[in-house]
């Protein structure tokens, strides 16, 4: 899926908030020749029944963000918690009431030619609303793409670095152009690492299986809800190991997770079927707890979701996070 973003809709840029159509950039900025700039993926789910619009993890995004962009010296200026309250605001002044995708990006804002990196910085959030990034109602077909994942070593791919998904985007070009709807990735070692933009996990014998951290995959917050969804609610072990291509093929269920997509079921890989080629048991219970705890309706996980209207009065009284207090 492609989500345009409404160009009246109102962001924060520059220290303010804003029409989205006033936001600019130079064309001479740093990283848009260079891709040195950070990013964050950031979901929020509209509740019919509580009539409440739930940003998932905020505070742990922004904590990642914030320490991602110290691999690459940018500076936000904001707290965690600051971002929070940001992002609470920016959706309460568009009065979103159906699912939204947040986007905080930070990057090198230098008008120059010149692949040093200095100390000027910009940072920006802007949600809009964001519906299926791929439709897994029946499953989706992944196909293994010749180009490797980045090495850490070369740029770190735990972090949404920009200029990296360049990678992403040849992956998915090339796997699409065949006529698979998502790519999965190859290590150098040829291991299985992730998708072009998600975590994967497998099951295989009961177990529920996913790439390591140090096989160059994103360390993503999502990839841990699951994990944490599958043990207590579900009573599964989890195991971190390496995964070989060939396991692909021979699995019971295959899954891919991120903040876009939630949870993927891949039902073919490289055109063979994952068992029986239809969503398995453990992926179909996974959904069901995933969309209960991002909807508020498990107790235990409340604590993952920061709720937006319910706490506007609290925002209404803090009149400098209505202006441009934060530089």
């Amino acid at each position: 899926m492609k989500a345009d973003a409404d160009q009246n809709s109102i962001v924060y840029f520059g220290g303010k908030f804003m029409p989205l159509r006033e936001a600019h950039v130079g064309i001479l900025t740093h990283a848009l020749h260079y891709g040195t700039g950070v990013f964050e993926g950031v979901r929020a789910h509209w509740d019919d029944l509580s009539q409440e619009l739930l940003i998932l993890r905020a505070l742990e995004h922004y904590e990642r963000w914030k320490q991602n962009c110290g691999i690459l010296r940018i500076n936000v200026s904001a707290s965690p918690q600051e971002l929070c309250r940001i992002t609470a605001e920016i959706l309460r002044r568009n009065n979103f009431r159906t699912n939204v995708y947040i986007r905080p990006i930070a990057f090198k804002s230098a008008q120059r030619v010149g692949v040093a990196m200095d100390d000027q910085d910009d940072w920006a959030i802007i949600g809009m609303p964001f519906g299926e990034y791929l439709h897994v109602d029946k499953g989706i077909h992944a196909g293994v793409s010749s180009w490797r994942r980045i090495e850490d070593n070369a740029i770190p791919a735990r972090a949404k670095i920009c200029g990296a998904y360049v990678n992403s985007a040849l992956a998915s070009d090339e796997v699409r152009q065949s006529g698979f709807d998502e790519a999965i990735f190859l290590n150098e070692n040829g291991h299985v690492a992730e998708g072009a933009t998600c975590n994967l996990f497998m099951v295989r014998k009961g177990k529920l299986i996913t790439p390591p951290t140090t096989d160059n995959v994103l360390e993503g917050i999502t990839r841990d809800t699951i994990m944490e969804l599958a043990r207590r609610e579900l009573g599964l072990q989890v195991v971190e190991r390496s995964i070989d291509r060939s396991e692909l093929y021979i699995c019971d269920e295959l899954f891919l997770t991120g903040t876009a997509v939630g949870i993927a079921p891949v039902v073919r890989v490289d055109h063979r079927p994952v068992k029986d080629a239809a969503i398995g048991p453990i992926v179909r219970q996974l959904q069901r707890s995933y969309f209960d705890a991002t909807h508020g309706r498990l107790g235990t996980y409340r604590k993952w979701l920061l709720p937006v209207y319910k706490t506007q009065d609290a925002a209404q009284t803090t009149p400098d996070l209505h202006e441009t207090s934060v530089a």
